[in-house]
């Protein structure tokens, strides 16, 4: 019975560090083989785990009955210092530097804490990328600041629209949609000069590179069910930045 209870226990510890990684934006690859090392440092030599981007499957196998776990995955983001995090606890539990417990209360902690920069603080990053990327796109510096102010408020649109719709698709769309609104006054009130650049700078803070990078990889790892959902994600994504501008475009 003792036995059966640490093997329950195994698999909530190595479930709950694939979710924090799989909702932090952690490959699909690395999640299975951070679970795997874990449980078999546990002493779960026998596990298998199917991860996809909406849910994880995780069992083993050995004495007593097999058991299997699921969790859903709903909200995803992209937070690399919890998968870091994740990884570190991991690589200690893999050494003998913590048990179980320990590593339990370290997941959950991590799990709770709030690690992402204040909303205000990701508007101005979110500015002054797509200042510097409009530079990037051989833009002239007169482009600089309206590239900021339409980049700025197309990140602040995008979180907006998604809090009130949340389907994805839709406040991508509406967010470029205004940016290429924004961007065409600032053209035509002279404070902008090339138009292209300036909506090419502000949309690149909306467009999904971790998400277009993670399908590649894990494509070429061979998990082909979530590499080819997270890469219908990112054209998803793509297509409504790109029908947002050309709708706005259409009516000028």
């Amino acid at each position: 019975m003792e036995n059966q209870d640490q093997t329950i226990e195994v698999m909530r510890a190595c479930l709950l560090a694939g979710k924090i990684m799989l909702q932090s934006g952690a490959e699909t690859y690395r999640v299975e083989d951070t679970m795997s090392r874990m449980a078999s440092s546990f002493g779960l030599s026998q596990t298998h785990s199917y991860v996809t981007p909406t849910g994880i499957i995780f069992s083993t196998e050995g004495e007593g009955p097999e058991r299997t776990k699921l969790v859903r995955i709903s909200d995803r983001t992209t937070d690399l210092r919890k998968v870091a995090m994740v990884n570190s606890v991991s690589r200690k539990i893999s050494s003998g530097k913590i048990g179980l417990e320990e590593a339990l209360k370290q997941l959950k902690d991590i799990e709770e804490a709030n690690l992402t920069y204040s909303f205000f603080i990701q508007i101005v990053a979110a500015a002054i990328a797509s200042g510097c990327f409009t530079i990037m796109f051989r833009g002239s510096w007169l482009d600089f600041l309206p590239s900021m102010a339409a980049g700025g408020m197309g990140y602040f649109l995008v979180v907006y629209f998604h809090r009130i719709v949340p389907v994805k698709f839709f406040a991508e769309f509406l967010s470029s949609f205004f940016i290429g609104m924004v961007s065409f006054f600032f053209v035509k009130v002279g404070l902008g000069q090339e138009l292209d650049k300036i909506i090419i700078g502000s949309v690149m803070p909306l467009v999904p590179g971790l998400l277009i990078t993670n399908a590649v990889r894990d494509l070429m790892a061979g998990h082909l069910v979530s590499g080819l959902s997270k890469g219908a994600e990112a054209l998803l994504t793509a297509f409504a930045i790109g029908s947002g501008i050309a709708a706005i475009l259409s009516f000028l």
